[in-house]
């Protein structure tokens, strides 16, 4: 599949999907948002992928939000389908039973920053700067922003960073919660395809049940997001890992997991 705005590159079983406009700094039209779900789309069917890295082109960006250059002459009506294609891209990020790792690597604002908080975990250059400024422009975020920044960061802290438009530095998006890791930034990539590699080793079907469990039982209430762990958990008692795994614990070697 070509894209204009993205680059994929599959280094079995790790994808790197880069955001490549570095001269607008990764922004967001409505071209490159469309390749983004297309791009996850197409990598939650590949076979050989079994984990995901996300970053932006450059030095000095991630994604620095939205193309403000699209916003011209818009009505009301004509942004609705630019938020919502944000909305499904998102969700097929959630939805895909693999993991995706966002390897923050400068500005994550705006759109940027929701994306990011799409993927499963976040890991950051010491560089790299979070936040929701749309309402500076008299906006506020439209591709998820007011519901999964509270969710990980907690209400209060997001409504601060919401109705302010302030940007953050790594170190504090990491003691907000908002990311998992800080590194220097000639190390980020590094790590971050470590990281994948540890997660793309993983039993394939219970990392498709674990991330299951997490993203959609975690806004639900207690009782049934325990409901939902006992389907998913039951479920792994179906794939033959789990018995592959049992006795490779049982017989002091390393699993052979199917990773089908």
């Amino acid at each position: 599949m070509e894209f204009n705005n993205l680059t994929v590159e599959i280094s079995r079983p790790i994808a790197i999907l880069t955001v490549n406009r570095p001269k607008v700094l990764n922004a967001l039209n409505l071209e490159t948002v469309g390749e983004l779900g297309a791009a996850f789309s197409m990598l939650a069917d590949h076979d050989q992928v079994r984990a995901l890295i996300l970053t932006g082109s450059g030095e000095k960006a991630f994604i620095a939000g939205a193309d403000i250059t699209e916003f011209r002459g818009k009505t009301a009506p004509d942004m609705i389908p630019f938020a919502r294609k944000g909305h499904d891209v998102a969700r097929v990020m959630e939805s895909m039973g693999k993991p995706i790792i966002a390897a923050v690597n400068g500005y994550a604002l705006g759109g940027g920053c929701e994306i990011a908080m799409a993927c499963d975990i976040r890991l950051a250059s010491d560089t790299a700067r979070f936040g929701q400024p749309e309402i500076l422009l008299g906006l506020i975020p439209g591709m998820g922003g007011t519901q999964r920044l509270a969710r990980l960061v907690g209400l209060g802290i997001a409504r601060e960073l919401v109705y302010s438009g302030e940007q953050i530095s790594a170190q504090r998006a990491y003691e907000i919660g908002l990311i998992n890791r800080v590194f220097p930034a000639d190390q980020l990539m590094e790590e971050a395809k470590k990281l994948a590699g540890k997660l793309a080793s993983m039993p394939s079907h219970a990392m498709k049940m674990a991330k299951l469990a997490t993203n959609y039982g975690y806004d639900q209430s207690l009782d049934n997001g325990l409901m939902l762990e006992t389907q998913c958990f039951a479920h792994c008692w179906s794939h033959p890992d789990l018995e592959e795994g049992v006795a490779a614990f049982l017989e002091k070697r390393k699993a052979d997991f199917h990773n089908d």
